[in-house]
């Protein structure tokens, strides 16, 4: 069985940074990709960042570009989001997922379908 727990939101400033965790808890956390989605009060979930299996492609969401660096570190189960230039429009739960690719099929990180166990979220309030 797999688990994931994100940490790291909180309430901030715009223009501030924040660092977001996902903990894995399972086996074979190598073998996933991982992605972030957030969802603001009223709308619906939507992607925000990915992380293949290795960490050697990533990807993000067109709003968030150049604001956010996703990372893995496999010795430890955990992936990191790193965000900057907040802005108040960024407030929302965040949620991390993984998918398994470990059945070769390809990889598609915005379609939230692909994904396998999510998190319960960390929510992340921006200030004007």
């Amino acid at each position: 069985q797999v688990q994931l727990e994100e940490s790291g939101g909180g309430l901030v400033q715009a223009g501030d940074s924040l660092r977001l965790s996902c903990q894995f808890f399972g086996r074979t956390f190598s073998m996933y990709a991982v992605g972030w989605f957030r969802q603001a009060p009223g709308k619906e979930r939507e992607f925000v960042a990915a992380i293949n299996w290795s960490g050697g492609n990533t990807d993000s969401a067109d709003s968030m570009k150049g604001r956010l660096v996703i990372s893995r570190d496999n010795a430890k189960n955990t992936v990191t989001l790193q965000m900057n230039s907040l802005k108040p429009d960024d407030t929302a739960v965040y949620y991390c997922a993984v998918d398994w690719q470990g059945d070769g099929t390809t990889w598609r990180p915005h379609n939230e379908m692909e994904y396998d166990f999510w998190g319960q979220g960390t929510h992340v309030i921006v200030s004007s």
